[in-house]
């Protein structure tokens, strides 16, 4: 059997065979032209080198399917994923309490069963707390862990090929939980939110939530109007002051390290207004802070290392964390692009909310609303709407290589970036172009914007 690790977890094993069953569903649904090639079958017992070799030829193929929009937001290769899921922590159907957090702790409790995917046990918590439906698909479930403070660190959105009450169970850590939060990036679709009861007690608990934790910073002016506000019971005029403070509706990482503006820099990143800021600590402990724009990244990538260990093999089993790095590639100048990267256990929630950006600034440019991003109910049914691009989640690759050429000179006129027309070097140890995500909002950038 393999395991598949989704998301930097151990999601599921499966057999080869069962992999080649998902491969001719998909083929007889989508045609062998849009399908990835299949590892072939051997007929005689595989060696070793035959076992690795096919091992990473089925990685590819997974990550292939999940990149390409059409397979990876299928219902095909989803149901396969959650229903290997399910079989793997060997937790059978039936009715359970799943119980989800809001912003500020409170605690809804909702029946669903063990087979229940992300999108049933989104919609059991919006009719427990009777959001309308219209509005819930501006919220989204967050596996999280609850640190000492009672802060949350978030570790990933849950996505649509997982089931939420088999991922936080499996986890076997009373830590982990699983949090209801906005979606959204753009603070303008406040506005609908706000217009129902439910939907501005989400925003404002979540305001005063990050308020709280320091994720929005206040001076003692704001801090004094916020507080006459919330004894007013004036929600939505709270809401409205708290959108002009610094890091509204950002999410905030915990502490890491980056390569940028020097190697080892101790960072704390925020996600935010379609950008990613840092808060940099640099080697002489001066502390500097800078943003990098959504728009102005080529592309970006989740790599994956497993360190050495350093004492005798076997010294220290299970120590090995696996290492994970989020690398973008930015535009710093007219005609200099240069690899930034964020070494972090959160590199894949980085990673999901840079593609989440990047989907509602596309969305925004093809004049299409937000609402339409989200789904409909259709004969009981949730369906997803076709202006919702699938949110690819990151494939793990080795390590971005240092001897990578860096590419100095741009094009006159930037064009959009396709995931198959990233890699423009010639050199040999350069990286594939699948291993990136291409990022589609970079065409946005014209020249007053450099």
């Amino acid at each position: 059997a393999y395991n598949i690790h989704v998301n930097g977890v151990l999601h599921c094993r499966v057999r080869y065979s069962q992999l080649l069953g998902l491969h001719e569903q998909l083929r007889k649904e989508y045609g062998a032209n849009v399908v990835p090639a299949f590892p072939p079958k051997k007929i005689f017992t595989l060696t070793p080198a035959e076992v690795e070799q096919r091992r990473e030829q089925l990685e590819k193929y997974m990550q292939a399917v999940r990149q390409d929009p059409t397979l990876g937001g299928s219902e095909i290769f989803n149901s396969f994923l959650r229903k290997a899921q399910q079989e793997t922590q060997q937790i059978p159907t039936e009715e359970v309490v799943l119980e989800v957090l809001l912003s500020n702790g409170q605690k809804v409790k909702v029946t669903i069963l063990t087979s229940d995917q992300t999108e049933d046990v989104l919609e059991a918590v919006a009719s427990k707390l009777d959001l309308p439906d219209d509005l819930v698909g501006y919220f989204s479930l967050f596996l999280v862990r609850e640190t000492k403070d009672g802060a949350f660190s978030f570790v990933r959105k849950l996505q649509e090929f997982e089931l939420p009450y088999v991922s936080v169970t499996s986890l076997h850590n009373p830590e982990f939980r699983i949090v209801l939060r906005k979606s959204y990036w753009d603070s303008s679709y406040d506005d609908d939110v706000m217009e129902h009861r439910v939907g501005l007690n989400l925003l404002y608990a979540q305001t005063v939530s990050d308020i709280e934790h320091g994720w929005i910073l206040v001076n003692k002016e704001q801090h004094r109007q916020l507080k006459s506000l919330q004894e007013k019971v004036s929600k939505k005029e709270f809401v409205r002051l708290a959108q002009t403070l610094k890091y509204y509706g950002y999410l905030k990482f915990d502490p890491c390290v980056t390569d940028f503006p020097e190697k080892g820099c101790h960072v704390v990143v925020s996600a935010g207004n379609n950008e990613l800021n840092f808060q940099v600590r640099l080697p002489s402990e001066q502390i500097k802070e800078g943003s990098f724009k959504v728009t102005r990244m080529r592309c970006w990538r989740v790599t994956s290392s497993v360190p050495m260990s350093n004492g005798p093999s076997g010294s220290s089993p299970g120590k090995s964390e696996v290492k994970l790095e989020l690398a973008f590639e930015y535009l710093m100048s007219k005609d200099r692009l240069q690899w930034v990267t964020i070494t972090s256990p959160q590199a894949i929630m980085l990673s999901i909310c840079l593609q989440s950006m990047v989907d509602e600034l596309m969305v925004k440019k093809s004049g299409g609303s937000i609402r339409k991003m989200f789904r409909r109910r259709v004969n009981g049914a949730l369906r997803r709407s076709d202006s919702q691009q699938a949110v690819k989640s990151p494939p793990l690759l080795d390590s971005p290589d240092a001897s990578r050429e860096p590419v100095v000179k741009l094009s006159s006129k930037l064009t959009s970036v396709s995931l198959r027309g990233i890699s423009h070097s010639s050199s040999a140890n350069d990286v594939g172009a699948n291993d990136f995500h291409g990022n589609y909002a970079f065409e946005g950038i014209g020249d007053e914007d450099l």
